[in-house]
Parts: C-alpha cells; sequence; structure tokens
C-alpha cells in the first residue's frame, strides 16, 4: 500500500511506537514518518506507506508551527520534563518583559542543538552518546523564527507559538528564553501544530500533486517515453533551466532533475495518491 498522511502523535510515546501502531492498524509492513517529536510531545507528524517514503524531501514540509509551554527554573540536560534534575523558585516577571524577549528572538539565531536530540553526529544519534554520559562535539546550527507569540504567562509557566524554519529546535529556543530571563527553564509541554502546509485532518489520504515543494514542469515529448523511463531531453520541457521538477503522468507523477549534462530521472511513475 503507497499512502501518505499526516497522523497525530500522542504525549508519552515515541515517534517509532505511534508508526508502529499505524503499521498494525493498516496491516502495512513498509512505512516511515518525517521530523522525529520527542516522546513527551505530541501532534503533527508525516506518516508514508509503501514507496512515498522516498517523497519526504520534497514535500512542503516547512515552515513549521508549534505551541510550547516553558517551566521557569527548571532544569532539565535534556530541556524538557522527561529528566527534570532541579526546580528553583524564580521571581515572576512583566508580561512584557518576556514579550520584549520574544520579540527579539525573532530572525535568524545561532545556537547548539539540544545533546538529547536526534541529530546525528558519526551515524549516530546525539541522545544515543548522551544516555551513555558520553560528550558529544555539536556545532551550532543556525535557523529561522519567523514569529515568536506569547499565549498565556502563569507564572512560573509561559506558553508561546513560534513558527520556524526546518531543522529548529523548541527545546533550544526555550532555553533561550529562560536564559534571557536570567535562570535555567525547561519545556514542560510541545505540540507541533502543523509542517508546512501539513495539518492532521483525521489521517486523511493526502494529494501528492498539491503536497510537493517543487515545481510543475511540463514535458511536450510522447507521454510513454517518460512512462518506460527512457532518456529525455531538456528542449522537450516548457521549463528548461536546470533545477528538480515533478511531471504530471496523470495517474502517477515523476520527478526528475535537469542540469547542464542533461535530464535525469529521479523518482519515475509514482503513484500520485
Amino acid at each position: 500500500m503507497n499512502r501518505l498522511f499526516v497522523a497525530y502523535k500522542p504525549s508519552g510515546i515515541s515517534s517509532n511506537q505511534l508508526l508502529g501502531r499505524l503499521k498494525r492498524r493498516y496491516g502495512v509492513k513498509k512505512a516511515g514518518y518525517s521530523g522525529t517529536l520527542d516522546p513527551f510531545a505530541k501532534g503533527v507528524l508525516i506518516i508514508a506507506f509503501g514507496n512515498h517514503g522516498r517523497l519526504f524531501r520534497f514535500l512542503n514540509k516547512t515552515p513549521k508551527r508549534y505551541r510550547a509551554t516553558l517551566w521557569l527554573g527548571a532544569y532539565s540536560p535534556t530541556l524538557d520534563i522527561e529528566k527534570i534534575e532541579s526546580i528553583e523558585t524564580v521571581a515572576p516577571v512583566l508580561h512584557e518583559e518576556i514579550q520584549t524577549i520574544l520579540d527579539s528572538m525573532v530572525g535568524e539565531l545561532t545556537y547548539l542543538p539540544p545533546k538529547y536530540s536526534a541529530k546525528r553526529i558519526n551515524g549516530r544519534r546525539a541522545y544515543e552518546f548522551a544516555r551513555e554520559g558520553k560528550e558529544v562535539d555539536l556545532r551550532e546550527i543556525t535557523s529561522t523564527v519567523y514569529d515568536l507569540t506569547l499565549l498565556h504567562y502563569c507564572h512560573p509557566f509561559v506558553t508561546f507559538e513560534v513558527t520556524v524554519s526546518e531543522g529548529s529546535y523548541i527545546r533550544s529556543l526555550g532555553e533561550m528564553i529562560a536564559a534571557r530571563l536570567g535562570g535555567d527553564g525547561a519545556l514542560s509541554a510541545l505540540e507541533r501544530l502543523n509542517e508546512g502546509q501539513f495539518i492532521y485532518e483525521n489521517e486523511k489520504e493526502l494529494d501528492i500533486k498539491t503536497s510537493l515543494a517543487i515545481p510543475k514542469n511540463r514535458y511536450n515529448g510522447i507521454l510513454q517515453t517518460i512512462l518506460l523511463g527512457q532518456p529525455l531531453a531538456r528542449e522537450d520541457f516548457d521549463i528548461s533551466e536546470n533545477g528538480t521538477y515533478w511531471i504530471d503522468n496523470g495517474d502517477t507523477i515523476s520527478i526528475l532533475e535537469i542540469t547542464s549534462d542533461g535530464v535525469r530521472y529521479i523518482l519515475n511513475k509514482v503513484e500520485a495518491c
């Protein structure tokens, strides 16, 4: 079964555990997901059955929006409630001070990802090293915060919504907010509201043709040439500039790359739904 849809991961289970449940429910063996959610987090998770996992890197998955609650004064090496080690009583702050700090973080931010993250280091996840008590050499990343809004403040809990670029770490963002307020902080709740255009709609099957982030192109030759995977010429396309494009074959799509060396197939005859 080839299928692409959005699932909703509850808190308290891993993304892999949710995937296992979905595989059993739908009776499929081959499945994958895009964008790991931590066990304590909940929200949108894009799921692919069969060969549709090959489409993940071409989907319109950014920007992403999250709702999070930051617990001021709580220290956790995971930057969330999974490993709270200490809680310090901190003085309340003004709403205006929090909003000023949030406003100052809109734009490009450079920071270290969490030690307990799924970021790969020498072929392993960072959290694997952290759980073994090993030091990890994490490099700074740069991501973009498009907007950051204070929703509610009931001391010591700050709830906010944030829209970010792909590859952002909301736990690190929470740590930075707490540090600018003068102390430690850990997320007590995290929900992913959307990934780009994708929201949760009761696991409704997605239309591949409206889900792609790459531009559509048109092949003006004989359709059978593409369906058979035969060589293609760049002059036979409406858009002949170098780039990656998708082609509408009717019931299927193809994804092609046009380069100075010619045209090559990336994916061919992918079922459109």
